[in-house]
Formats: C-alpha cells, sequence, structure tokens
C-alpha cells in the first residue's frame, strides 16, 4: 500500500505528453504476434497490464523485443501458429489484456490457463466465453465465470454471428480475434457502436473486413477467418484516458494554462471532451493531424466556471473510463451533473460506480447513486479532507488526486501504486505541472472512508 495526498495549492501549467493509449498498445501487441514477420511498434505503453500482454504473447510463442522509450519489436507466428504456452498466463490487474488473449486463443487448438490480481478474478468473463464456447471452446472456470480459469480450443472452430447483447468493445474484440482461426465467415453486430480500434488495426494488418452501418447506427462487421497478417509499423498514440486527469485538473485548479500533446482523438474515445465543453470548458484542439489511421492533436486547456450538465446515456460507450474524473470535476461545477447508463461502471477494475460515490461522500460532495446512474451536486461545501479506498482500481485512485489538487482541504487515497496499471509516472508528470503530491504520512485528523 502506497498512500498519497494530493493538496490544493498553485495554479499548474505547462506542456506534457502522456502515455501511449492503452488500448492500441494491448492490440498492437496480439496483432503483431499474429502477422507473419516483424511488427515495429514506437510509442508502447510500458504499464503492468500492457507488459502482461507482451508477456503473454512470448509465452504463445511471439518474439517481443523492448527496445528505448517504448519501441518493441514483435516476431508473430501467423494465425493459427500459437504455441501452447507451458505455464499459466498471469494477466495481473488486466480485464482487456485477459478477455482479449480469451478470444485470441479460444480457436485454436491448445490448453492455456488464465490468473489475474485480486481485483481481476472478482472481473466477471462470461461475456467473452459464452460466445467462446458456441465456437468450440472448452472452459472450466469457477462460478460466475471468473478466474482463474483454464481453456481449450477446438481442432477446427464454428464460425459465428453474434449479436453484442450490451455495448462493449473487448466483447466484440475478442470474437472478432476468435474469428481469426475460424474458417468461413465470423459476423459481428453491435447496435451500439463501440471503440473501433481492433477493426481499423484489423484492416491495417491486412484481414478481409467489411464493415456495414444502418441508420439507426447499429454496426456489421464481416470477418473472413485464417487469413495472413502481414506485419506493419504501429506508432501508439496518446491515451485520451490519459490525457483526462491533467485536462480536468486544469479545468478546475484556478489560473491553470495546460497543453497535453498528441492525444488520440478517435470518435469513439472522445465522449468526456464532448461532455467538458458542454460544461463550459476552455477546451480548444490544435495542430490537429492523421496518423497511423487515427486523428491526434494537442489538446490546450484552462481553468473554467463549469456548470452541471446531463450526460446522455448513449455516449457511455465513448466515455466510459472517465466518469471517475468527470465527477471531480462536476463536484466544481455549478449545479448538477447527471450521468446515466452507467451500469457497466459496475463490472470494471472495481464496483467504479459504489467507489466513485463512497470517494465523493468521503469527501463532502453532495451525490446521489443508483443502480446506473449518478448525480454530483457541485460546491455545496467544502471539499476534501477525506482518504479515498481505491479498490485496486487506477482510475479512482487519479481521480480523487486530481479533486485534491482543487479541493479546500487535501484529498488522500490509500494505494497509488495501483497507478502503474494504465499509467506510470502520473504522479511525477503531475508535479511538473506544479501539483502537490506527496506521500502520505501527515493526514492525522482527516475523515476516512
Amino acid at each position: 500500500m502506497r498512500p498519497l495526498t494530493a493538496r490544493p495549492g498553485s495554479a499548474l501549467s505547462g506542456r506534457v505528453a502522456v502515455p501511449g493509449d492503452k488500448s492500441i498498445s494491448h492490440r498492437a501487441l496480439i496483432f503483431g504476434a499474429l502477422a507473419i514477420g516483424e511488427t515495429a511498434i514506437d510509442g508502447l505503453l510500458q504499464s503492468e497490464d500492457v507488459l502482461c500482454t507482451a508477456a503473454a504473447m512470448r509465452a504463445l510463442g511471439a518474439t517481443v523485443v523492448a527496445g528505448e522509450n517504448g519501441s518493441y519489436k514483435v516476431h508473430g507466428v501467423g494465425v493459427g501458429g500459437l504455441m501452447e504456452p507451458e505455464t499459466p498466463l498471469d494477466f495481473g490487474n488486466s480485464g482487456t489484456g485477459a478477455r482479449l488473449a480469451l478470444g485470441l486463443i479460444g480457436t485454436h487448438p491448445l490448453a492455456a490457463v488464465f490468473l489475474g490480481d485480486a481485483s481481476l478474478s472478482r472481473r466477471p468473463m462470461g461475456r467473452v466465453l459464452e460466445p467462446l464456447r458456441a465456437m468450440g471452446t472448452e472452459v472450466i472456470a469457477r462460478d460466475g465465470d471468473r478466474l482463474p480459469l483454464a481453456i481449450r480450443g477446438p481442432k477446427t472452430a464454428i464460425p459465428l454471428e453474434y449479436r453484442v447483447p450490451v455495448p462493449s468493445a473487448q466483447v466484440k474484440s475478442a470474437v472478432l480475434l476468435a474469428g481469426l482461426n475460424a474458417p468461413g465467415i465470423t459476423t459481428v453486430i453491435e447496435p451500439v457502436a463501440t471503440r473501433d480500434h481492433t477493426e481499423r488495426m484489423l484492416e491495417g494488418f491486412g484481414a478481409d473486413l467489411d464493415i456495414t452501418v444502418e441508420d439507426d447506427g447499429a454496426r456489421t462487421i464481416r470477418l473472413v477467418g485464417q487469413p495472413k497478417l502481414k506485419p506493419q509499423p504501429v506508432t501508439v498514440p496518446g491515451d485520451p484516458s490519459s490525457a483526462a486527469f491533467p485536462i480536468v485538473a486544469a479545468l478546475i485548479v484556478p489560473g491553470s494554462d495546460v497543453v497535453v500533446e498528441n492525444v488520440m482523438l478517435n470518435e469513439s474515445r472522445t465522449g468526456l471532451f464532448t461532455t467538458l465543453i458542454e460544461m463550459g470548458a476552455d477546451l480548444s484542439f490544435e495542430n490537429e493531424r492523421v496518423s497511423g489511421g487515427e486523428t491526434i492533436a494537442d489538446i490546450h486547456v484552462r481553468h473554467s466556471t463549469l456548470k452541471g450538465v446531463t450526460v446522455p446515456p448513449d455516449r457511455a460507450p465513448s466515455m466510459i473510463d472517465e466518469y471517475p474524473v468527470l465527477s471531480a470535476a462536476a463536484a466544481f461545477a455549478d449545479g448538477q451533473t447527471m450521468m446515466e447508463g452507467l451500469a457497466e461502471l459496475r463490472v470494471k477494475e472495481s464496483d467504479r460506480l459504489a467507489a466513485v460515490a463512497a470517494g465523493l461522500a468521503a469527501n463532502g460532495v453532495t451525490h446521489e447513486e443508483g443502480a446506473d446512474f449518478l448525480v454530483v451536486t457541485g460546491r455545496t461545501g467544502d471539499i476534501g479532507g477525506g482518504t479515498v479506498t481505491t479498490h485496486l482500481d487506477h482510475r479512482i485512485a487519479m481521480s480523487f488526486l486530481v479533486l485534491g489538487l482543487a479541493a479546500d482541504r487535501p484529498v488522500t487515497v490509500d494505494d497509488a501504486g495501483v497507478i502503474n496499471t494504465s499509467f506510470p509516472g502520473f504522479a511525477d508528470l503531475m508535479a511538473g505541472l506544479g501539483a502537490d503530491l506527496e506521500p502520505a504520512g501527515n493526514t492525522a485528523g482527516e475523515a476516512k472512508a
């Protein structure tokens, strides 16, 4: 446990670059392992989550070589060429890595054991395992389809037409990865569009993919199985989910003026920025350009007077990871911010909705928690003074440290070590902007959640 305290202080200023996007980093390693030849990756996020995926690709027979500053080379084995791992695959805290790897391995004729930390072992895997079972994968799992579990792929997988029951890029991606080693056409139908990094990367690596979009926004993705994927250079842009923390901090700390460079602006990931602008944020996109099929830009943000808004539930897929830090912004907004359609937060690294509500309560922020909604009323009294239980959740830790930078009293999180899951160097980056973050120790008398 590494408690960390954020104290209100001076304005934040400067230019920073956040780590590479986590979603693209996972996928770059996986597709590199499935291509025949060498894939060069630049800017890979070197977080605990992503390094677990790199280790899993090595265990499956790919050669993964780390260079300097996030440069990696992956020598792949081709679709159908994965080796049976000699030891269990440990995904630590990474739900993305575990679910994508289940899809990847599930249609190969080999057996594998999946492990995770205490947090990941509480998270359900049934949404991924259901379509895999229909494709012929055998599963041995404890109650609730949770880790640890074992799978064995069929000799010949059954191609599938699958309608995703709830918006989930991880489930969609797992089925598409499984379809790569199934003969014929695997079809995924998503009624609500989710982040499309897997589809973009499939096309970039040479898969035969067809996507149709209906008038209501529903997407049908058809993938021809057993392709020969070609290695591609991949440049990983800055993670918008990580950029959210310095951006919100700059918005709520008086006098702040910050630029976050090279942030990916894939439209399936920008719901938070749309919401903040609706709230009155002084936020602009500069030097916008396209790299590797993704739009990126520098985001310039200044301290702003925010107002409460209603965030529509259909925006949730494009900002599902950002609701905790949005709640920190809402605590300083005038009026109420209503967030709806949040059921998915119940099955993240923690029950993220409950964890946010508990953190708000510990720090005197008026709120109402429902089964799938959260209402935050800003500025009803002094904010801060509490210790937040992170529940092994990196986004809870960072969100409440951001809140503490603008609060009336310091805010402590019980374990900042979990931040390395997605954002190694977070504390140093924020300190470089002027944030007052230091190990907890002089917090006697503060309320504890």
